[in-house]
């Protein structure tokens, strides 16, 4: 059938009676052109190895194919998974795993290794999946998703956006983060109640060793957890090992070039990185 066709798909639902669970986010994609967009985005060549997660009816899963990539599409749909390889002709260069993706053993998955990462996510877990995948020492070069708008806009937010999130920070420690497209919802049946937006995420090298990783993470955890509040002073109450004296604090956040009036949202990657760094090497 024509995946991108609404009343091919609607007929095939009806057909198999297979209602859509809006729990797992099953919004089938239903435009051809914002398919097309995505995998132009993705820029994926031939041979190389893509994994999706959540292929639904498989409509960008036959896309890479065409493009020539060998996909792992990972399903959680028992109903899904099983039909999705028949379905598009037992391609040789697609493998199926049915699996939730915030249960797979990424050590195993990923190991492969693939050069993208393409995938409309379900909205309710779409972002702990793309944190996950995206925070692997063994993640992709690139990975292209389509994402709940405000999700994205919280993925991309630069310093001093009220958007700038935790979520945000820790991406773009190792990732460039770029909006593509927004995606109105008249492009998914069902149609979601929220828009959607395609991003890139393109890995470069963050520079910290693994000791200021920790500190990173550790660092902007607390802080986004008291974002209303000055940095210094939300520090000075935190539990050990961050909480420490006055002098101490503003010696560390001094050495790092912070100010310790400004607050979690306003820090530059540099910043949090470099005050990672001297939370780590601090005696």
């Amino acid at each position: 059938m024509n995946l991108t066709s609404p009343s091919h798909v609607k007929a095939w639902c009806i057909e198999n009676g297979f209602h859509p669970n809006r729990t797992l986010g099953q919004n089938f994609l239903i435009d051809r052109n914002i398919l097309d967009v995505i995998v132009d985005a993705a820029g994926v060549q031939p041979g190389q190895a893509v994994l999706e997660i959540g292929p639904g009816l498989g409509v960008l899963t036959e896309a890479l194919l065409a493009r020539g990539a060998r996909v792992v599409a990972v399903e959680k749909d028992a109903r899904l998974a099983s039909r999705l390889a028949a379905a598009l002709g037992n391609p040789p260069e697609l493998r199926v795993i049915e699996a939730d993706a915030l249960e797979l053993d990424l050590d195993t998955l990923l190991a492969e290794p693939f050069d993208a990462c393409v995938s409309n996510l379900p909205y309710s877990v779409g972002t702990r999946i793309l944190i996950d995948i995206a925070l692997h020492p063994l993640t992709p070069r690139s990975i292209t998703v389509l994402v709940q708008t405000e999700v994205a806009e919280r993925l991309a937010a630069a310093p001093g956006c009220e958007a700038r999130g935790q979520a945000g920070v820790w991406l773009q420690l190792d990732h460039d983060v770029s909006i593509v497209r927004a995606v109105k919802a008249s492009c998914f049946w069902p149609r979601p109640e929220v828009g959607s937006t395609i991003v890139r995420l393109d890995r470069h090298p963050c520079g910290l060793t693994p000791d200021e990783r920790t500190w990173f993470f550790d660092l902007t955890r607390y802080a986004f957890m008291h974002r209303r509040k000055q940095l210094g002073a939300s520090f000075r109450k935190a539990p050990a090992p961050l909480g420490r004296e006055d002098a101490t604090l503003a010696a560390l956040f001094a050495a790092a070039g912070v100010d310790t009036v400004a607050r979690a949202e306003q820090l530059t990657q540099t910043q949090w990185q470099a005050l990672a760094r001297a939370y780590a090497h601090a005696p």
